[in-house]
């Protein structure tokens, strides 16, 4: 990069009714990451964007069936074997008495999905019930980015043969908008392609070769320079960048699915390629329903774009800083 930037501000936890709790295991480098709602729940909804996606309970989120409400989203390193982190965070609220009452029991309603990056430390090692459960024990106000949570094993520009990626991570940010609604998002990054700075265009995420030289995509992809290196397709579903969109107004089943559809659009503004075949892409939404205001939707949408671009530059920015 020729430019040092500054992280942009705030996090996902200044959406009120919204906590985030994060466990990594650093020597295997893997972990996960928590978005939990108040115990009344979150109003939810979900977009799907790459062609191998690892998911839980999406079909539930669709406008039309029946459950409306999620107590909280799992975001986690492990590829599908990742899934399982969402069993602890169930247990959890269960234990907390959260979750859709039937027949005197609470059953927690827990969407999650799940990132790649079991060859990039210990493959033998992915996020469990435990790690699960152990995120929720530090769900608070306020939370790390960079190389945490489902993020710690993240990397990002896998395209040129002969490079090494960059390491990803997590990032999150938020804006409050003068309506007093605030919209936050989280992400964990781990695209095939390379991230961009959502206000300069530049890149500030790509492979680079043994001598530290950077060979970002564009050339092979687009022809904007030449490129000497070849491109190379990695395997389907060995990437994926996962997400969440937090407000705290109340939505409808089918808004929050609009908001976490043009969530993506935030990606689409800092990682080239992505919704590839190679990748997970998903967003879920959350509305606590906290703030009583009424906001014009289309202003909501663009600042949920807006947000989850600034949470993606955040997960480089701050994995530069280690």
């Amino acid at each position: 990069m020729s430019n040092i930037y500054r992280p942009f501000p705030g996090d996902i936890t200044l959406v009120h009714g919204i906590r985030v709790g994060q466990m990594q295991n650093d020597k295997a480098k893997t972990g996960v990451t928590v978005v939990m709602a108040s115990p009344s729940g979150a109003m939810g909804g979900v977009s799907v964007r790459g062609a191998a996606p690892g998911t839980r309970e999406t079909d539930l989120l669709k406008p039309g069936n029946l459950v409306e409400h999620v107590n909280a989203v799992v975001l986690a390193g492990g590829s599908a074997y990742g899934l399982a982190a969402a069993d602890g965070v169930m247990r959890f609220l269960e234990e907390n008495k959260v979750g859709l009452e039937m027949g005197g029991l609470h059953v927690p309603i827990v969407p999650a999905a799940v990132l790649f990056d079991l060859t990039v430390g210990d493959g033998t090692v992915r996020p469990d019930s435990a790690m699960g459960y152990a995120a929720c024990m530090n769900a608070a106000k306020g939370m790390s980015q960079g190389r945490v949570g489902a993020g710690t094993g993240a990397t990002v520009g896998k395209l040129m043969v002969g490079a090494q990626p960059q390491q990803g991570g997590v990032g999150s940010a938020s804006i409050t908008l003068p309506e007093g609604v605030t919209v936050g998002a989280v992400v964990a990054v781990n695209a095939v392609g390379d991230v961009y700075h959502p206000v300069t265009g530049e890149c500030i995420a790509c492979a680079h070769l043994k001598d530290g030289t950077r060979v970002p995509c564009d050339g092979l992809l687009y022809g904007q320079a030449p490129a000497p290196q070849q491109m190379r397709i990695p395997a389907p579903g060995s990437n994926t960048t996962i997400g969440v969109v937090a407000v705290d107004c109340k939505l409808t089943k089918e808004q929050a699915n609009r908001l976490a559809d043009v969530a993506h659009d935030g990606l689409a503004r800092t990682i080239r390629p992505v919704h590839t075949q190679m990748d997970g892409d998903t967003v879920f939404a959350m509305a606590t329903g906290k703030v009583s205001a009424d906001v014009n939707f289309v202003k909501l949408c663009a600042a949920a774009s807006e947000v989850m671009a600034r949470a993606i530059a955040n997960a480089i920015l701050y994995s530069l800083d280690v």
